[in-house]
């Protein structure tokens, strides 16, 4: 009966082992990145559609008023930037390729905004989570300034993320939830039918 009991118990530590390693494995697998390119609503319906991401998290980043509200931010007056947080499997996407989807999915040539939304909320951002970020980050800018893809310079900032919030809840799933709301029928699907077709996002 003890020998069976020690069996069991054996058999119980090693299955938390075995979860505790897978655990670690996907986290391992897991790197997140934090973009801003206008209205964070866009950049999460398009993020949504490239394979590999895990998860994409509306939010703010960048200001210096902790924990904002949507109303705040769009006044312009908390140096925030509306960002979309996402969580990507390094093994079948990795940071850079995160970046080229960024580059064509808004105009970072326009300063603190994009199409008839205007303010800094709206800037064309990248928030690097540490040196390889950054270095990575600098290299796609250059190259995507060099590139024939854009007329006029890039002016997309590149700075260490800093003063991260989530955004409330309702803008999660944005425009899956509100497909015919007015700003996602106009904006947001004619943007996601041109990189569907242009075989940018799936």
């Amino acid at each position: 009966m003890v020998q069976i009991k020690l069996f069991v118990k054996s058999l119980k530590l090693k299955s938390t082992y075995l979860i505790f390693c897978l655990h670690y494995i996907i986290m391992a697998q897991t790197e997140t990145a934090t973009l801003g390119g206008g209205c964070f609503w866009c950049v999460e319906a398009v993020y949504q559609r490239v394979k590999g991401i895990e998860s994409v998290k509306p939010g703010y980043a960048g200001g210096h008023v902790k924990n904002p509200s949507y109303k705040e931010i769009c006044t312009g007056n908390t140096g925030h930037a509306e960002v979309a947080q996402i969580n990507f499997n390094k093994n079948i996407i990795t940071y850079e390729q995160i970046l080229n989807v960024f580059w064509q999915s808004h105009d970072p040539t326009t300063l603190n905004r994009q199409g008839n939304d205007v303010g800094t909320q709206y800037r064309s951002v990248i928030f690097y989570h540490n040196n390889e970020q950054k270095e990575i980050a600098e290299k796609s800018k250059e190259y995507a300034d060099n590139s024939d893809y854009w007329k006029n310079p890039i002016v997309t900032e590149i700075t260490m993320l800093n003063n991260y919030s989530n955004a409330e809840d309702y803008h999660d799933n944005y425009y899956d939830n509100n497909p015919n709301q007015p700003y996602c029928l106009f904006v947001i699907r004619p943007k996601l039918n041109k990189l569907q077709k242009d075989g940018v996002i799936d």
